[in-house]
């Protein structure tokens, strides 16, 4: 249906999922500082009122599709880690998934990576979707300290950089130079992704175990 035209509500039963929709579009498109309410609506072809059914505010779509996107990425990251063989691998796996996840989902990452850009906070199903990454991060750390492969100590500084190079190589993939530093190397993105995971696992192994 054209931008602009409206469909009656009768008819409309899965509006809450077709605003998310054009939400998401929407910014994959023009970006975060396009969302308004009365936008959304238009693009998905409803009435200016009727998101309001649903959500109260801009924010409340907006936590809504971030809380929806870290959902999502949370499975990959457990798919990841459950298909490697070793911990190792699996943190590796984790750092791939991330990239993978901004390439294929777009409107997500943009709004998950970069909140400052929504001016909203994640939202308390958001925020405990995050953290039940966070955890899943935490645990492949510690069986890998457990087995011997990652240096002992507190377990939250290799969480960090595997967050720090899955997120960043994400806004790279998505929104920086990545694509063409791949291309003039005579390679791709997934490919350089996998490297760099597979350099971040055998850098972990060389640590020696007294360091903390």
């Amino acid at each position: 249906m054209p931008s602009g035209q409206t469909r009656s509500p009768y008819h409309h039963g899965a509006l809450r999922e077709e605003l998310m929709t054009a939400c998401l579009a929407l910014i994959e498109v023009e970006g975060i500082g396009a969302v308004s309410l009365r936008r959304v609506a238009r693009e998905a072809g409803v009435s200016p009122g009727a998101p309001y059914h649903h959500f109260p505010d801009r924010a409340t779509l907006l936590n809504a599709i971030t809380a929806r996107g870290f959902e999502l990425l949370v499975t990959e990251l457990r798919a990841a880690r459950d298909g490697a063989s070793t911990p190792v691998e699996a943190l590796g796996a984790m750092i791939e998934a991330y990239v993978r996840f901004a390439r294929e989902h777009t409107g997500y990452a943009r709004l998950m990576y970069r909140p400052e850009l929504s001016r909203t906070g994640k939202g308390p199903v958001a925020e405990g979707f995050a953290q039940e990454g966070i955890q899943l991060a935490t645990d492949t750390v510690l069986a890998a300290q457990r087995e011997g492969s990652a240096p002992p100590g507190d377990p939250a500084v290799l969480v960090t950089m595997v967050w720090s190079l899955g997120a960043g190589l994400a806004m790279l993939a998505i929104d920086g130079p990545m694509d063409d530093m791949s291309a003039a190397r005579g390679s791709s993105t997934t490919e350089l992704t996998a490297q760099v995971a597979a350099l971040f696992g055998r850098m972990l192994q060389d640590v020696p175990n007294d360091v903390s």
